[in-house]
């Protein structure tokens, strides 16, 4: 009996030890795991700031294109106002001086006829 009852003794250390190692194994897949786990999330971030930045800019850049949009529209309903002026014919009652007040009277063509477009990205705040 003493002999079954050091044969189990010892069986069951072996088994206990094996456990122990299995478990010391796991945790260390585990930590393992955890690391490149940890190492993907911030090469992840990195990229999702890398993005952001680029979306950033691409919108100051669309509203800086917007806005040249906008001053090329007015720039060219200037210039075809006063195409439409200077297609009219001579006998159509325009006088030499009406033409010229109504040509300097139209704040379009004067204001934005030899204007460069002035938009640029640090224009706009964030």
């Amino acid at each position: 009996m003493d002999q079954r009852k050091k044969n189990r003794m010892v069986s069951n250390r072996e088994s206990a030890r094996r456990s122990r190692l299995r478990k010391q194994k796991h945790l260390d897949e585990l930590k393992t795991q955890l690391s490149q786990l940890r190492m993907e999330n911030n090469q992840v971030m990195a990229t999702i700031s890398v993005t952001m930045q680029h979306y950033t800019n691409v919108e100051a850049e669309n509203l800086v294109l917007r806005a040249q949009v906008t001053e090329l529209s007015r720039r060219l309903d200037s210039l075809n106002q006063i195409e439409s002026i200077m297609s009219q014919p001579v006998d159509s009652g325009w006088g030499g001086t009406e033409f010229v007040d109504e040509f300097m009277g139209n704040s379009l063509s004067c204001v934005y006829a030899n204007l460069p477009i002035l938009a640029a990205s640090d224009m706009i705040p964030y």
